[in-house]
């Protein structure tokens, strides 16, 4: 220990641990196509439930993935039939 170690403020370790995992998870997502790979998954869910209480085609729900500027916005629409047959 030298005599003016007490001066320099040393970062915790844990810290930066946790700087280096945002930077590895950022360069992930956007190395990723436009759309996560969740979305194909979501849709169907989205799709499943809806069902339990209206009968619609498979194509009546659209989910995308919309960026504005550094926010995305998941854009989610339901086509519903005029004449609602309950499921």
């Amino acid at each position: 220990m030298g005599l003016f170690d007490f001066l320099i403020t040393k970062k915790p370790t844990a810290s930066i641990a946790k700087d280096r995992l945002r930077i590895i998870v950022a360069h992930e997502r956007s190395g990723r196509g436009s759309s996560p790979d969740y979305l194909p998954m979501l849709q169907r869910e989205l799709l499943e439930v809806i069902r339990k209480y209206v009968k619609v085609e498979d194509e009546a729900v659209k989910v995308d993935l919309i960026g504005e500027g550094d926010n995305k916005v998941l854009d989610i629409s339901v086509a519903l039939p005029e004449n609602p047959i309950q499921a």
